[in-house]
């Protein structure tokens, strides 16, 4: 059965963000500290999911689709090391609501909410970390795996990685540039280590999530492919080739991997149900210009862009997909795309209705290019839209709405988008 759903991640709707054991996480820290979001938005209250969570369920299934992929807060089911039965009880209720309405739940166990007291214990950059990942994991599966069938650990490790720990553009905040590479490390380890638990707890499928992107030099010329080749080496490959050959790429543009022992990357090559691809845009790469990096976002041009910014290039994802099964051959596991979709204005019209046509023509690329993909023998299973509602948008707040659902942030009223009822239409043919 292919897969058709909608992705969320639980900091960025659950808010309750003190109740019921919750402790806080780093993103509630990072949030609450000036300058650090725009506005200083938190996700204090979000979109109240932990109370209106049967709301939601309901949008999902009236909207059609036959799979949900959100996240699990380690800080409400976990905080300071010790099991919270009321947090573990709400996702208890929440997957238990899904399956009563028909919908497969897809629980990704860390979302870059990492409970802040791991965090004052070291947090990625300490090995212990990966080891208390994997008590989360079977602390979780424990309760659920006997009605959850796929699991995801990780949500796009090299972001969390680049954004939170080489630049401090999210949270933890930290600037580390380079030496904020045995993060990816230990995120990796980590997950392996939670395979074998989520296994042993009766996981029938699991899978991880990558950020992915196809990588373009800027030029024909040397340094600028070059260029790409690093860029590409540590966006992509470094968090792919661990996973599926059992080996680190060429990492000697940044420095060694000195955090890795013998035997960690059997762990980690665990072996997959499926890779779970979130596809935004291609990246064009150019030579460094100054000092630091060995490369430079060129940017890619002549394209529309959304409200972020981003470039859209619907083919960039059967050129992914592509890439990556000529890459990796028989080594690539199935492939779910768990993450696609836009950043609109999304401003209601005189009547409340929000007419968001540019996200239905960006969706509607994007799953034609999925389909090229399969044309060309890459098995793809799932495609997840991000996101199901408006939330909050990590650094930018609440300023960037990706839902197929509006919010009001005042009174927290859902309405549906036209690309909800586009959706709907389509799902309903298929």
């Amino acid at each position: 059965m292919f897969l058709w759903g909608t992705a969320t991640a639980a900091y960025q709707i659950e808010g309750a963000a003190s109740e019921d054991g919750r402790a806080p996480s780093i993103w509630d820290t990072f949030s609450h500290e000036p300058g650090r979001t725009r506005d200083g938005h938190t996700g204090d209250v979000a979109c109240d999911h932990y109370h209106r969570w049967a709301e939601d369920v309901a949008l999902m299934a009236e909207l059609g689709v036959n799979a949900y992929r959100f996240s699990l807060s380690w800080s409400r089911v976990q905080p300071d090391g010790v099991a919270n039965p009321k947090g573990l009880d709400f996702y208890e209720r929440l997957v238990d609501g899904l399956l009563a309405a028909g919908i497969t739940p897809v629980p990704t166990l860390f979302h870059w909410d990492l409970p802040q007291a791991e965090q004052d214990r070291g947090g990625w950059l300490s090995r212990d970390t990966a080891h208390r990942f994997a008590d989360y994991a079977a602390l979780v599966a424990e309760r659920l795996a006997d009605r959850v069938a796929m699991w995801i650990t990780l949500n796009e490790p090299f972001v969390h990685m680049a954004f939170g720990h080489a630049l401090g553009m999210h949270a933890p905040g930290q600037a580390l540039m380079v030496d904020a590479l045995p993060v990816a490390h230990h995120q990796l380890l980590g997950h392996g280590l939670a395979v074998d638990a989520l296994r042993a707890a009766g996981a029938e499928q699991v899978l991880i999530t990558n950020n992915c992107t196809p990588v373009r030099p800027a030029s024909d010329s040397a340094q600028d492919v070059a260029a790409a080749e690093a860029y590409d080496i540590l966006h992509n490959r470094l968090f792919l080739e661990p996973l599926l050959l059992a080996t680190y790429p060429d990492l000697s543009a940044y420095g060694p991997m000195d955090c890795v022992r013998d035997g960690d990357l059997a762990i980690i090559a665990a072996p997959l149900d499926g890779l779970g691809v979130n596809y935004y845009n291609p990246t064009r790469i150019a030579a460094p210009t100054e000092a630091g990096l060995p490369f430079a976002d060129a940017g890619i041009t002549g394209v529309p862009t959304t409200a972020f910014g981003w470039p859209v290039v619907p083919d960039g994802l059967r050129e992914l997909l592509v890439g990556l099964r000529a890459r990796y051959g028989p080594a690539l596991p199935p492939i779910y795309i768990t993450e696609n979709g836009c950043s609109q204005p999304d401003v209601p019209g005189p009547d409340g209705a929000i007419d968001d046509q540019a996200r239905i023509a960006f969706l509607d690329e994007h799953i034609q290019a999925v389909r090229r993909a399969q044309d060309e023998g890459v098995d793809v299973r799932g495609y997840f839209v991000w996101s199901l509602l408006d939330n909050f948008e990590w650094a930018e707040g609440y300023h960037q709405r990706f839902g197929l659902v509006h919010v009001d942030f005042e009174t927290l009223r859902r309405t549906p988008k036209a690309s909800y009822t586009w959706l709907k239409e389509f799902l309903a043919a298929c």
